[in-house]
């Protein structure tokens, strides 16, 4: 059933609707919108709490960590009382704080093929906020398969890596045709090579522009090209790949 506008939805995205581009009928396509995040850290945080903000009306959290001290500093959604408490379960009372009026869905598991096989398709976009690369071409073989949008970050020291892949095009390339092999995950380890709090935040940011800008089809996004942030020097780029001749899509 689809959702409308209520009078207090009206003024809680009084700011979203006055924009040319979004309108409330662009509003009704966010609140009628549903968005599967996998991971609950640094990149899932700032995108959870955005998407609710923005009313995204169905959001999926899964992660199957706990919150420890050593997150505080870059997930957001967390506080020095949750250490030791389930991420999703956190995220999940944060987030009907901030809006009561979206459905959260919460997945306290490890991302699988045995579980994504039977979640990925109940969303519209999925957002990748994982720290492994097993993982992120997991989130890549089952978008394809069920022709989802994929949002990819990844996060590292003072840099970070932005994809949009949206596999309802048959033109679309995907993360296989950038990575010749799967990386190791010692570049995404932020325990060892450490990570600004504020990097994962504006990649967060940066990825849910990306979810809201499909939702309400403007501007341009990603397709064929990586994002990549050098926020120490402060250097933007866009790299464009072409779709690999015999790659899995």
């Amino acid at each position: 059933m689809k959702k409308n506008l209520n009078k207090s939805s009206l003024v809680r995205y009084s700011r979203q609707i006055v924009l040319k581009n979004v309108g409330t009928f662009g509003q009704k396509k966010i609140i009628n919108s549903k968005v599967l995040i996998i991971g609950a850290g640094g990149l899932g945080c700032p995108v959870a709490d955005l998407l609710a903000r923005s009313g995204v009306g169905e959001i999926g959290i899964m992660d199957y960590d706990k919150v420890s001290l050593s997150n505080i500093h870059r997930q957001t959604l967390y506080t020095a009382k949750d250490v030791n408490k389930l991420k999703v379960d956190v995220v999940k009372k944060r987030l009907n704080l901030i809006n009561k009026r979206i459905k959260i869905n919460t997945y306290n598991r490890k991302a699988s093929e045995k579980n994504l096989i039977n979640i990925i398709n109940k969303y519209n976009i999925i957002v990748d906020g994982s720290d492994n690369f097993k993982t992120k071409f997991l989130l890549n073989k089952y978008s394809l398969k069920f022709k989802k949008i994929l949002i990819v970050g990844a996060i590292s020291k003072f840099d970070g890596h932005i994809f949009t892949f949206d596999f309802n095009s048959k033109k679309s390339p995907c993360l296989k045709c950038f990575y010749q092999s799967e990386p190791s995950d010692e570049i995404l380890n932020c325990e060892a090579e450490g990570i600004l709090g504020s990097t994962a935040n504006i990649v967060g940011a940066i990825q849910v522009n990306e979810v809201l800008k499909k939702i309400l089809n403007i501007g341009k996004d990603l397709k064929s090209n990586i994002l990549i942030l050098d926020l120490l020097n402060l250097n933007f780029r866009k790299v464009l790949f072409k779709k690999k001749r015999n790659c899995v899509c």
